[in-house]
């Protein structure tokens, strides 16, 4: 049997619906596991995570919205991340997990063969937190890391952790999309993210929507576009004070990079690139009044997208 996938949103989980989901996570018959908002027994969430502990066809794990709630979850889904092998994107939006949370966490994140995206948005996070996602971001020529990392909605990061992550950002040789939407950066953290994205050859896709923007960032983001050749594809700059004029000077910028790489690459003169390491197809720009889509695609390393939802 092809592995499918199981998602509700919600809900309150039957004892019959937990039996079934560990039947499918044994028998190896998942490959997307979505529980977004569900309510369960503390132990019904540990048989759920003994079983996809071993699961071979899981590839996305999503327990956005308070799924994760308590030491005692954090603890065991350690505990299956440690043994699982497969899971490539793991999401726990809206999860209050803190730094200590991560921290139980992280060294089953450090050494999973497998995972390339993590979400971690509005997780009430601080700047201990950034120190252990950054040893995620392995500099260039280490092992392999997150190719996608949102971290939306975590104001308690100070310019001090944006900082640590910008540099990590920029020596990345693997981040390819970043989501920092809805945090209180400002002009100063924007400008250090600009000179990252100059140093980064990965990074196509950055979310600083609602992040507190003047036009102070956005004409260092302007120069930066113009001036330095980048990967960047998609900028997001919603919801900021930003004018009308310097977002579409923006806009275009990226969409003549991208007009360009398309030419040469029907040209033959590039070469294809890798199968399923790239961001997932989306629009390449943001152009004023449009905002960012609220569903993504994001990459799985078998060379095919998986749909997970962000959450806001």
């Amino acid at each position: 049997m092809l592995p499918s996938s199981i998602q509700i949103s919600g809900e309150p989980l039957s004892g019959a619906e937990v039996r079934d989901i560990c039947r499918g996570l044994r028998d190896n018959t998942v490959r997307l596991l979505s529980l977004r908002g569900c309510r369960l027994c503390d132990r019904d969430f540990g048989r759920i995570c003994r079983a996809l502990a071993g699961a071979t066809s899981l590839a996305q794990l999503n327990l956005n919205l308070g799924v994760v709630s308590s030491p005692g979850r954090i603890k065991q889904l350690a505990e299956a991340l440690r043994t699982n092998r497969s899971i490539q994107s793991l999401f726990l939006h809206g999860s209050p997990l803190t730094d200590a949370g991560l921290a139980l966490l992280n060294p089953a994140l450090a050494l999973h063969p497998a995972l390339v995206a993590l979400d971690l948005g509005d997780c009430m996070l601080g700047d201990e937190a950034i120190n252990l996602i950054c040893g995620l971001l392995p500099p260039d020529g280490a092992k392999s890391g997150l190719k996608e990392l949102t971290l939306s909605a975590n104001p308690g990061i100070t310019p001090k952790g944006w900082s640590r992550l910008a540099i990590a950002v920029a020596h990345s040789s693997q981040v390819r999309v970043l989501n920092l939407d809805y945090n209180p950066l400002g002009d100063h953290v924007a400008g250090m993210l600009a000179v990252a994205v100059a140093s980064s050859r990965t990074l196509e896709v950055l979310d600083l929507e609602g992040t507190g923007l003047t036009n102070q960032s956005a004409q260092t983001l302007l120069d930066m576009v113009e001036n330095y050749p980048t990967a960047l594809r998609s900028l997001v700059l919603a919801e900021n004070s930003i004018s009308p004029e310097l977002q579409q000077q923006i806009c275009d910028l990226l969409s003549e990079g991208e007009e360009e790489e398309e030419l040469a690459g029907g040209a033959g003169d590039t070469q294809e690139p890798e199968r399923g390491r790239g961001p997932a197809a989306q629009p390449s720009w943001m152009c004023p009044g449009e905002s960012s889509s609220q569903m993504v695609l994001m990459t799985s390393g078998l060379g095919d997208s998986l749909l997970a939802e962000t959450e806001m």
